[in-house]
């Protein structure tokens, strides 16, 4: 008899739960890969969704709760509203069934230590969608750090906007600020987060925030910034901006150059500016050096990288991690914008 958690088969036979945009976007990056195939699926309106099982193979259930009964099923793969995230988290570890939810991991830093605590009990593998990590230029910079090409961390900041307050319906999920506290935060800013802590190695130890609704007269805020202390002593700014155009930048600075990411879409391969300063003479201004990389899926690889980590019972998201401390950050941000203060974390 398999331990929970235990893959006879070189193939992880997953489950997509919410099958709307981006859910469809996940099964279609993997869907003729050789570690994971998605051969089952649960939505709220299954009737849009039946065309899209049929054409990629996927068995179309009920409920959440059939498919975690479902017997021929290795994981699940969560694009789900984000209040449901660690209930469901929580509810497939019981059933034995590793996890890959979409970011965030939750909106409490409470339920997500308790997501993460369940999958790790039973020794099952929990990721988070967190695909800039796929990056090849975000890699890239992660090695200058710690191979010294850049220096010692000084600062991180970034953006991530667009027009999500016009894209969701007054009445849309997406428009419910318990769903989407911060503003742009859950859609877009975690991202950003995940990216400074990947990069600074180190947690955030402070935030302050400011968060306003000023296009609309209902649902999310839709201008969002904050400023970041790192435990390490570095310092970040966040800002995301969702009644704007499509935007987003990574700048990350050390005490011997700059790296930066950015452009209009960011589901596709980066380029990445680097201007380092000379030895021989600190005070020339150089152009940065432009530099290309071949183009991933990052959709792809995290799903992959999953499915390769869940076949050997490897954990990704683990307590204490990063995961769980950006919806601790998330959590500090809300707050802070409340109480117009610095939040400790």
């Amino acid at each position: 008899m398999l331990t929970p958690g235990k893959i006879a088969h070189s193939m992880i036979r997953a489950a997509i739960v919410g099958i709307g945009t981006w859910g469809k976007n996940l099964v279609e990056a993997a869907q003729d890969s050789g570690t994971i195939k998605f051969v089952a699926g649960a939505t709220r309106t299954p009737a849009r969704a039946e065309p899209f099982c049929k054409q990629h193979g996927i068995r179309l259930v009920q409920s959440y709760e059939e498919l975690l009964a479902y017997g021929e099923l290795d994981a699940v793969v969560l694009a789900t509203p984000h209040s449901m995230h660690c209930e469901q988290i929580v509810a497939a570890a019981k059933a034995g069934k590793h996890v890959f939810v979409e970011k965030p991991l939750g909106v409490t830093a409470k339920s997500a230590d308790e997501a993460v605590a369940a999958c790790a009990q039973k020794r099952l593998t929990l990721a988070v969608g967190y695909n800039w990590r796929f990056q090849p230029a975000l890699q890239e910079a992660k090695r200058m750090l710690e191979d010294g090409r850049l220096g010692k961390l000084l600062h991180i900041e970034g953006n991530f906007c667009g027009p999500s307050a016009y894209r969701f319906a007054k009445e849309h999920w997406r428009q419910d600020r318990d769903e989407a506290p911060a503003g742009g935060m859950t859609g877009r800013g975690v991202h950003v987060v995940d990216a400074m802590l990947y990069l600074a190695g180190s947690h955030i130890a402070s935030v302050v925030a400011q968060s306003d609704r000023l296009v609309h007269d209902y649902g999310m805020d839709d201008t969002t910034s904050m400023l970041f202390r790192f435990k390490s002593g570095a310092t970040g700014y966040l800002g995301t901006v969702i009644a704007t155009a499509e935007t987003w930048r990574l700048q990350v600075f050390g005490s011997k150059g700059w790296v930066e990411v950015g452009a209009v879409a960011h589901l596709h391969t980066w380029d990445m500016k680097v201007a380092l300063l000379d030895p021989s003479d600190r005070l020339r201004k150089s152009p940065p050096e432009v530099k290309t990389y071949p183009k991933t899926s990052t959709e792809r690889a995290e799903l992959e990288h999953f499915a390769t980590a869940a076949a050997a019972r490897r954990p990704i998201a683990i307590p204490g991690g990063d995961e769980v401390h950006n919806v601790a950050v998330l959590e500090a941000i809300v707050r802070s914008a409340r109480e117009s203060a610095w939040v400790k974390l």
